[in-house]
């Protein structure tokens, strides 16, 4: 079990999804914004090394943002982009 623990596991949260031409994504620069498909109160994609693993919801705390499980992934609607 001990080696269990040692392994390493990125985690990442997906926020939304936007598609951009090369040509505006190159000419954004600091401070530029990037709208994404999703709204406030929309669930998120939680990622263990790239794979999703979960769906969750924001919390903000003070000035701490955390993610709130609410479910299990599915990895076809991960793909299909919803």
């Amino acid at each position: 079990m001990s080696q269990v623990k040692a392994v390493q596991v990125e985690i990442s949260v997906v926020l939304g999804r936007c598609v951009l031409p090369m040509q505006q994504l190159l000419r954004m620069g600091r401070g530029a914004v990037i709208p994404l498909d999703a709204g406030e109160k929309d669930e998120v994609w939680i990622l263990a090394n790239n794979h999703p693993v979960a769906r969750g919801e924001i919390q903000i705390n003070d000035d701490k943002i955390a993610i709130s499980v609410t479910g299990p992934a599915n990895v076809y609607d991960f793909m299909a982009g919803s």
